[in-house]
């Protein structure tokens, strides 16, 4: 498993793409979305396996060039990927952005919480969604990774930051099903979550790092909810 300072230095073009506007990816805000390539998990359902390799396509100042022709049009700014935290430059990316007055999110997969304490702390990131991506026993079966105390800790930052937050979950169901959906919501409990889960469907018919077969549909999730917890299909 490589590095994150590692596999940086192979990414002379860390920016994979731009999407100029989305209203879903950002909750009730208009945003971009900035793609970083590059990832540190392997997990088999990822609809972005160029991205992931670190086949990036943009230098950092035609991002930020872009960012900056955004202003008054948009809200917002997502940071994704790929993991984008794993890049150093996101934090100067970050900086200029709100400096510029616009909203930030960031995706992450959690495994680097020292990198993402350094903006909880400074006060840099408005809305965080984070994936929860399986059971400890489960995780390097789906994400090819030993990362998941990790992403308890960054859990436990988000919990102590008071930032705006959401755990979400990329379900396929050869992989996680309905009673493994179930114990994840009970172990988020447990690590005192509260607030509401997405559960996002694999979508099929779609490339993915590893072959799959079809996923099955989801049904009563609702019925996850515990009284702290809402379980929202998304």
């Amino acid at each position: 498993m490589h590095s994150a300072d590692t596999l940086l230095k192979e990414i002379p073009r860390p920016i994979f793409d731009i999407t100029p506007f989305t209203l879903l990816d950002y909750p009730d805000k208009t945003a971009c979305i900035i793609w970083f390539a590059g990832c540190n998990m392997r997990c088999g359902y990822c609809y972005n396996p160029e991205i992931i390799r670190g086949k990036g396509k943009l230098r950092i100042h035609q991002a930020i060039e872009f960012i900056c022709s955004r202003k008054g049009l948009l809200d917002g700014v997502v940071f994704s990927g790929g993991e984008c935290v794993l890049h150093r430059d996101l934090y100067t990316m970050v900086k200029y952005t709100k400096d510029m007055g616009f909203a930030v999110k960031i995706d992450t997969n959690g495994s680097l919480p020292k990198r993402l304490k350094l903006f909880l702390d400074e006060g840099l990131l408005d809305y965080v969604a984070m994936d929860f991506k399986a059971m400890p026993d489960e995780y390097e079966k789906i994400t090819g990774t030993q990362l998941y105390s990790v992403f308890e800790q960054s859990l436990q930052l988000l919990q102590k930051s008071g930032s705006l937050f959401e755990i979400r979950t990329t379900v396929h169901t050869s992989l996680i099903n309905y009673n493994t959906l179930k114990k994840m919501v009970n172990h988020l409990e447990k690590l005192g979550y509260q607030g509401n889960y997405y559960i996002q469907p694999f979508l099929n018919n779609t490339p993915t790092l590893s072959p799959l077969p079809k996923s099955n549909p989801l049904y009563n999730i609702s019925e996850l909810s515990t009284s702290r917890i809402k379980v929202i299909l998304r």
